[in-house]
């Protein structure tokens, strides 16, 4: 690696970036499970893997390289995608090239990614390899991982099995294949603040389960395994939009069934009624989402038969998301692995309290970075550092006149200086007996000294806390 940069610069580095972040983002978004291909076959992965790029980051990339004269086609990002067991060829990959979208991120799907019989896993992950297009590296960066299976489950669901069935909160993906052709394969998404039909895109919804007791109005949401019969909600985890109370009915042979209960199990067919409406289900028309009115079953109650645009396949779904920022940093080498910080845990007191920092994708080259401050970082596996947490006086900020909490951002930072942003944040709080809102004497007794050190050796003692941002 490059030497490591020197302190005071790096650290006005860090401030720079605090100040104006300019961060790229890597999302990779794909299916849960993956349907296996038998012999000639190919059953490609549906909903297809997809890649989103954002952040002005990667704008600013551009500009340094245009700096460089090497104009804009050095900039174009394009990639390639494969299973983690297909080697170092890019012959066996799926090549990406990026497209802008509206909404400035770049996009690109690997529509023809499958894994054979001959592949004997229970789970693999994706590989996705990013280059410019003057051949420089950005960095290698993995799904999470997939389960296989050999065809959607066709028995009734236990709740043993709950690696199949699909629970509350929890994100979903839905498609539509008209008379069963892959070509005709729709996915439901989201576009201008509208439900629509996608050939191309699809987006991932988290699938509620709501109290069947409580009004429209009011809607809470609980917790457990989503079951037939059950009224949901679907919210677009990308803009917030959400359809009204659904219920989720079985479908067999075009039928909805109005009597079943069982749980929910992977690309199993599925309707959803309108809560309260008269027959009336999620249905597309083309590019269109609309409403469909079920006919009844004459000779069976309990069936509602429907027309195809109403039978949506659905299928849990994963996301993964990868940031960092080289824009203040000569980073030669690519930028993988890039950390993820899953969980934090503090531990000790006094005048020394550790943070353990656990996550993935950990190495011996990365410091813990509290703000503009860095910590004392010891690395103790792929999956956890652990720091000393600077005191709060590093802040610029005397212990003595704390009076409110201050929160800092967590950053990773390599030691070429590349960084690593977060969503979780480190607070600082006083003593609790400094209510908030509590006015403040301006003058402050000359005997005060003592107090103030008892309070500091509290303060230091239990009184750091931690919460992630959402």
């Amino acid at each position: 690696r490059p030497k490591p940069c020197q302190g005071s610069l790096l650290q006005d580095s860090v401030r720079r970036y605090l100040q104006l972040p300019a961060d790229q983002t890597v999302l990779i978004l794909h299916a849960k499970v993956a349907q296996k291909s038998y012999g000639n076959e190919k059953r490609f992965f549906c909903p297809p893997p997809c890649v989103y790029l954002s952040g002005p980051g990667w704008k600013l990339k551009q500009e340094q390289i245009k700096a460089r004269d090497l104009g804009e086609a050095g900039f174009r990002v394009c990639g390639y995608m494969g299973l983690d067991s297909m080697g170092s060829s890019l012959m066996e990959t799926q090549k990406l090239s990026f497209e802008e979208q509206p909404d400035a991120k770049g996009f690109s799907c690997a529509k023809a990614l499958y894994i054979s019989d001959t592949d004997k896993r229970k789970h693999f992950r994706l590989v996705l390899k990013l280059f410019f297009s003057n051949g420089q590296e950005i960095g290698t960066f993995h799904s999470k991982l997939i389960k296989v299976i050999s065809k959607p489950s066709q028995k009734k669901q236990s709740l043993k099995n709950t690696d199949l069935c699909i629970s509350s909160g929890s994100k979903v993906s839905l498609f539509n294949r008209l008379r069963s052709q892959t070509v005709s394969t729709r996915y439901l998404s989201v576009e201008g603040g509208a439900f629509i039909a996608s050939a191309r895109q699809w987006a991932a919804f988290t699938l509620h389960l709501a109290d069947e007791r409580c009004s429209r109005s009011e809607f809470p949401l609980r917790e457990g395994y989503i079951r037939y019969g059950s009224v949901v909600q679907l919210v677009c985890t990308d803009t917030g939009v959400t359809l009204p109370p659904l219920i989720i009915r079985k479908v067999m042979k075009q039928y909805a069934m109005l009597d079943v209960d069982e749980p929910i199990s992977q690309l199993h067919k599925c309707a959803f009624q309108l809560q309260g409406s008269d027959r009336m289900y999620l249905c597309l028309s083309t590019d269109k989402v609309i409403q469909f009115q079920a006919s009844p079953c004459p000779k069976e109650a309990n069936r509602e038969l429907l027309n195809d645009g109403s039978c949506w396949t659905i299928i849990s779904t994963e996301t993964v998301e990868y940031t960092f920022s080289e824009s203040l940093a000569c980073v030669r080498e690519p930028v993988s692995p890039v950390p993820l910080i899953a969980a934090l845990q503090l531990t000790g007191g006094g005048d020394v309290a550790m943070l353990e920092v656990q996550g993935e994708y950990f190495h011996a080259h990365l410091k813990v970075w509290f703000g503009d401050v860095e910590a004392e970082t010891m690395y103790r596996s792929p999956k956890s550092l652990v720091c000393v947490v600077p005191d709060v006086s590093a802040f610029g900020s005397d212990w003595r006149w704390l009076r409110y909490p201050i929160t800092v951002p967590l950053l990773l930072i390599r030691d070429d200086g590349l960084i690593y942003s977060s969503s979780f944040t480190f607070t600082y709080t006083p003593e609790q007996s400094c209510i908030p809102g509590q006015q403040v004497l301006s003058d402050v007794p000359q005997d005060s000294d003592k107090l103030l050190d008892s309070i500091h050796q509290e303060f230091t003692r239990t009184n750091f806390h931690l919460f992630m941002q959402t």
